[in-house]
């Protein structure tokens, strides 16, 4: 037994409920100043390329603006939103807008699933067929959509030849891109074909950190793989799949690139922004212009919050 030697008593572990906080010191204050100090460029930024363009857009679609005019400008009101909704070409539009948008996003989302399954398991050459298939994604959506259009040709395009010569599944070349009735839908398969490998890698970081001992355990206990996906795959994967449909969604209701490429400003495809962009820089009327882009806008935030509602993630 040891006697006369002082020890000094151990420190507690802090309870529940207690706050060992202390008082802000001069240095920490000083770290906080410098982090502020350190981030202001970026949100300078962010409000110089995004903030100020979209307070200005919607202060033109109050006016009369003409692109180009030396004339002031004179506040109107509401009336570029009134002639917008008078518009048939804009009814097109917007028309056009959510068809491609939710044909798009369906069939990417179902397929973005299903190779995200697949390149999830275990299997010789899977490195190799993650970088694959991010190749038709890595490409240049001008230069994929060329690409397109040359194979889509009537007379010379690999599709016609292929479904008309190879297989015998058409009896004759068909116009994808000049046909009203099938531009549309080719572009939506050049969309598809894109940016599928994007929801693939999104949905691929979501499925990873599921945990593996979910799968075993529900083996154990019998489920089938439909089952798995189903109550395990699919409800532990939701985060990762509001993510992917909130970016998609915000990608393809402002499409522009690849429907400008293949069909230019054609009634039978145009877009809102292409609607938007002939209205401000080939009519110069920058004012109904400005008014297409806010309706955009609030298209958008409109899914946003749709999205958000219809898939509830809970924290855990």
């Amino acid at each position: 037994m040891t006697q006369g030697v002082a020890t000094a008593p151990l420190p507690q572990p802090a309870k529940p409920g207690r706050s060992y906080d202390l008082p802000q010191s001069g240095w920490m204050k000083a770290r906080e100043r410098l982090a502020w100090l350190l981030v202001a460029p970026s949100i300078l930024v962010v409000v110089l390329v995004a903030l100020y363009p979209l307070l200005q857009s919607f202060r033109l679609s109050f006016t009369n603006a003409r692109f180009g005019s030396t004339r002031p400008e004179l506040y109107v009101g509401f009336d570029n939103y009134a002639r917008l909704a008078q518009d048939n070409v804009f009814i097109s539009a917007l028309g056009h807008t959510l068809v491609f948008t939710v044909a798009s996003v369906a069939i990417e989302t179902i397929l973005g699933i299903a190779v995200a399954l697949i390149i999830n398991s275990n299997f010789n050459g899977r490195g190799v067929v993650r970088t694959s298939m991010l190749i038709p994604w890595a490409i240049p959506t001008v230069v994929s959509s060329q690409l397109w259009r040359f194979m889509y040709n009537q007379d010379n395009g690999v599709i016609n030849d292929v479904l008309v010569n190879r297989l015998g599944i058409l009896s004759s070349p068909v116009a994808w891109i000049a046909n009203p009735s099938t531009s549309l839908s080719a572009i939506i398969a050049v969309d598809v074909w894109k940016t599928t490998p994007f929801m693939a890698l999104l949905l691929l970081a979501g499925l990873q950190i599921i945990p593996g001992d979910v799968y075993e355990a529900a083996t154990v206990d019998g489920a089938s793989k439909w089952q798995q996906f189903w109550q395990i795959t699919l409800p532990l994967l939701k985060p990762a799949l509001l993510v992917a449909l909130i970016f998609r969604t915000l990608d393809a209701f402002r499409v522009f690139d690849v429907v400008f490429v293949m069909k230019g400003a054609a009634l039978d495809t145009i877009t809102l922004a292409i609607y938007a962009r002939q209205t401000m820089i080939d009519e110069q009327y920058l004012g109904r212009g400005a008014a297409a882009s806010v309706v955009i806008f609030f298209c958008i935030a409109l899914l946003v919050i749709v999205y958000s509602r219809l898939v509830r993630v809970e924290e855990t």
